[in-house]
């Protein structure tokens, strides 16, 4: 019997990638996305099912896991993959912006695992990897205290749960890129202000940066990360957390080696000089 996976997050960029290489590889595929009615290319190949999931939509999940259950017969791995970005200053950004940064990438993953851990728990096997950051272990790059508070709760949530679902045989992981090709800045959110400028020049340096990470070639081909999943998922990569990327590894090294005012100063200098 072939093995499943559920991947939140699937109508474009990593998602997307990682259920065509998964369903390639002889995988049954539950590629789930907020709204399935718009996907014209998944739905064409025969073992992936789109189905309908918003990981802050707690019913939609339950639905998601009956009929992706009922259309392969269990899930063995979920990769928690959707998320979002709210870049900006934080004295510019609005509650509700706070509010759907941690709803999406720190809720919304809890809302996924809590979801599907009966299931697991039932079948004594089941699998987790979580799509964090390097942006979850030390800040890379100015204006993301919001992102990184998510990505670093997402770090926390995935080792506090190791030690309760170990003992179930359920596993999980941690995936943290640096930066590569994909559409993440579509789902970036800048906070702005019309009356206070006092950062305008840091915000327009760090939106040229992402803005230039965007062209083919400046970062990491995504390929590198959807590897990394598929080893996780087949057993080949058991280690608890995969650093992905020559970017992200730099950035560990620089601040394991510096003291963090030297490495915050260093990695800051760009933006603000």
């Amino acid at each position: 019997m072939n093995k499943t996976i559920l991947i939140t997050g699937s109508s474009t960029g990593l998602g997307h990638l990682t259920a065509k290489h998964f369903a390639k590889n002889g995988w049954n595929v539950a590629a789930t996305m907020r709204s399935p009615e718009k996907e014209t290319e998944l739905n064409k190949i025969p073992n992936i099912k789109v189905i309908k999931l918003d990981i802050t939509q707690p019913e939609t999940i339950k639905l998601a896991m009956e009929e992706s259950i009922s259309a392969f017969g269990k899930i063995d791995v979920i990769v928690n993959n959707a998320g979002i970005g709210m870049y900006g200053a934080l004295e510019l950004t609005a509650d509700t912006d706070i509010d759907k940064q941690y709803a999406v990438n720190v809720k919304g993953v809890i809302n996924v695992i809590r979801t599907f851990l009966p299931h697991f728990r039932e079948q004594r096997a089941g699998r987790f990897i979580n799509i964090g950051s390097v942006m979850g272990l030390s800040t890379a790059l100015p204006l993301g205290s919001l992102y990184n508070m998510s990505k670093f709760a997402l770090e926390g949530l995935t080792e506090g749960l190791y030690f309760e679902l170990k003992p179930l045989n359920i596993d999980l992981h941690l995936v943290e890129p640096g930066g590569f090709e994909s559409n993440f800045g579509a789902n970036i959110t800048f906070s702005k202000s019309d009356t206070i400028k006092d950062y305008d020049i840091i915000t327009s340096k760090v939106e040229a940066t992402l803005n230039a990470a965007k062209k083919q070639g400046a970062t990491a081909n995504p390929m590198t990360v959807v590897n990394t999943i598929y080893d996780l998922a087949s057993g080949k990569n058991k280690n608890f957390r995969t650093i992905v990327g020559k970017d992200a590894k730099t950035v560990l090294l620089l601040r394991k080696v510096l003291p963090i005012k030297n490495f915050l100063n260093l990695l800051g200098k760009k933006f603000t000089s």
